[in-house]
C-alpha cells in the first residue's frame, strides 16, 4: 500500500531527475562550447531528445521510480547508480551504431560529470529533507498491530525498520482471542480497536491464522464503527514453510509458493526485446564473418555438416532443435554420451571451439527464433532430462524458463560434463535461484561474467 507521501516522493524524484539531465546537457553544451568552437545547438538538439529517451528507458528498466524502490534511501541510491551506468552504456551503443563521429568528447565528459554530480547532490538533499520531515512533521502513517503470532511479530519488525511508517506497537501485549465460543466479539478486542481510534491510529493490521479467518467479519464491523481501517495479514506459518505471494484471478485469491519475476508480462517483453537486439547484433557483426571461416576449417578436419543439431528440452519441457558448430567427428553416441576430458571424438578445431565456447554461437539463431534466450538454464539432452527428473527433486522447475546460451550455474563453475549427481544438483539449485531472482541487471552481470570466462578459458570446457 502506497501513502500519499510515497507517491509524492516518486513524482518529485522523477521530476527532479528530468530537470537535472536537461540542465546537465545545457551546462555541458555551454561550457563545452568554450572548449570546442565547432559545437552548434541545432546539431545537438536531437541528442537532447535521445538522452531523455534513454534516461526514461534506463530508469524504468532499473525500477528507479517504483514504489518499492522509494521506500528506502539505500534502494534509491543503488537504483540511481545502476540507471546512470545503464544510460552511459546505452548512449555509447547509440553512438557506436549510429557511427556519429561529430559529437565532442569534451561535451560528453562534461555532460556525464554534471549529471553524476547533480544526481549525487540531489540524493543527499533528498535524504536530508526526508529526515527533517520525519523528525518535525507528521508525514508518516501511524499504524499498529493486533494479536501476536509469528507473522505479526515479523510484521512489527518490518514497521520498526521502515521509516515511512510510524509504528505505535501492539495494541495489546498478551490477548490474542478476538471472539468467544458463540462467535461474539470479546470486549478486549473492542477495547483494542477503540484504543487505536483514541490515539489517532487510522490503520490497524491483524494477522489471522487460517482457522481464525472467520473472525475477520466481526473485527471489521467493529473497526468501521470506530472509523479505523483494518488490514488482514494471513498467517500461514504453520502450514506453508516457504515464502508465498497472493494474487487475484477474478474474485479468487491464488497463493503462489514460488516467486517468478519472468511470469510478469512486462519482464518477459523486456527480456525478449533484449534477446532479439543482442542476437541480431551477434549474427550481423560476428557470425557473418566467423561462420564461413569456421565452416571451412571444420570441413577440412572432419567430413560432415558444419552445424550439429540435437533435440534438447526447452521451456515447459517442449523439444526443440539446438544448434552448435560441430566439434566432434561423426559418431553414433552424440545423443547418449557427454563429452569427457581427452575425448577422442573431439577434433582439433572442436577442442578450441569448446574451450572458447565459440561452438555455442549458432544458438544465437535459436534465440532469434524464440526457442532459447541469451541467459537461462542450459538445455539438456532428452535422455538426461528423463534420467535426472526421476532422481533430483525440483529438477523440472528449471524448465519453467526458456533455456539459455549461458546461465547463472555456468558462470558459477557448473558447466560441461556432470560426472556425478551432486554436480547436477548444484546446477539445478543455481538455475532455480536464477528463476526466482531474475532481473535485467542480473542478466547483464551474467553476460559480462561469461565473456570474462571465455577470455580466460574454462577449465570444465572440453
Amino acid at each position: 500500500m502506497q501513502s500519499r507521501y510515497l507517491y509524492s516522493l516518486r513524482l518529485l524524484l522523477a521530476g527532479c531527475d528530468l530537470i537535472l539531465i536537461n540542465v546537465a546537457f545545457l551546462a555541458a553544451f555551454f561550457f563545452g562550447n568554450h572548449l570546442d568552437k565547432s559545437l552548434h545547438f541545432d546539431q545537438y538538439r536531437s541528442y537532447l531528445i535521445n538522452i531523455n529517451i534513454l534516461w526514461a528507458l534506463s530508469s524504468n528498466m532499473l525500477t528507479l521510480y517504483a514504489k518499492n524502490t522509494v521506500t528506502s534511501v539505500e534502494k534509491v541510491y543503488r537504483a540511481t547508480w545502476k540507471a546512470f551506468f545503464a544510460h552511459l552504456v546505452f548512449w555509447s551503443l547509440y553512438l557506436f551504431f549510429s557511427k556519429d563521429q561529430n559529437i565532442s568528447r569534451a561535451f560528453l565528459g562534461l555532460f556525464y560529470g554534471f549529471f553524476f554530480s547533480g544526481l549525487f547532490v540531489s540524493r543527499f538533499f533528498l535524504a536530508l529533507i526526508e529526515n527533517v520531515l520525519i523528525k518535525h512533521f507528521k508525514i508518516r502513517k501511524p499504524v499498529a498491530v493486533m494479536g501476536k503470532n509469528k507473522t505479526s511479530l515479523r510484521l512489527a519488525a518490518f514497521f520498526e525498520k521502515n521509516n515511512h511508517y510510524d509504528f505505535e506497537g501492539f495494541l495489546d501485549q498478551d490477548d490474542y482471542m478476538f471472539v468467544d465460543d458463540q462467535g461474539e466479539l470479546l470486549p478486549a478486542a473492542c477495547a483494542q480497536i477503540k484504543k487505536a481510534a483514541d490515539k489517532g491510529i487510522k490503520e490497524v493490521y491483524v494477522s489471522l491464522t487460517a482457522d481464525k479467518m472467520s473472525e475477520a467479519g466481526s473485527l471489521l464491523q467493529e473497526a468501521e464503527r470506530q472509523c479505523v481501517r483494518l488490514k488482514f495479514v494471513p498467517d500461514f506459518s504453520q502450514s506453508l514453510a516457504s515464502p508465498f505471494s497472493i494474487n487475484y484471478m477474478g474474485e479468487f485469491p491464488v497463493i503462489s509458493l514460488r516467486k517468478e519475476p519472468l511470469e510478469e508480462m512486462h519482464n518477459r517483453f523486456r527480456k525478449r526485446l533484449a534477446d532479439i537486439l543482442f542476437s541480431s547484433a551477434v549474427i550481423l557483426f560476428v557470425m557473418s564473418w566467423l561462420y564461413p571461416i569456421l565452416a571451412i576449417i571444420i570441413k577440412i578436419q572432419s567430413p560432415g555438416p558444419v552445424l550439429f543439431k540435437q533435440l534438447r528440452s526447452g521451456r515447459n519441457n517442449e523439444m526443440f532443435w539446438c544448434y552448435k558448430f560441430r566439434s566432434m567427428k561423426m559418431n553414433k553416441d552424440s545423443d547418449n554420451k557427454q563429452a569427457t576430458k581427452n575425448d577422442d571424438r573431439v577434433t582439433p578445431i572442436g577442442r578450441f571451439l569448446r574451450k572458447s565456447s565459440l561452438d555455442e554461437f549458432p544458438q544465437f539463431f535459436n534465440v532469434l527464433l524464440g526457442d532459447m534466450t541469451i541467459v537461462g538454464p542450459r538445455p539438456h539432452m532428452l535422455k538426461h532430462t528423463e534420467q535426472y527428473r526421476a532422481i533430483i527433486d525440483k529438477y523440472m522447475v528449471r524448465h519453467y524458463l526458456k533455456p539459455g546460451i549461458t546461465g547463472w550455474a555456468q558462470v558459477n563453475g557448473f558447466r560441461g560434463e556432470t560426472s556425478n549427481l551432486e554436480q547436477m544438483e548444484k546446477r539445478v539449485e543455481h538455475d532455480i535461484w536464477y528463476l526466482e531472482n531474475w532481473s535485467a541487471m542480473l542478466d547483464v552481470k551474467i553476460v559480462f561474467l561469461t565473456i570474462f570466462n571465455m577470455l580466460k578459458g574454462e577449465k570444465e570446457a572440453y
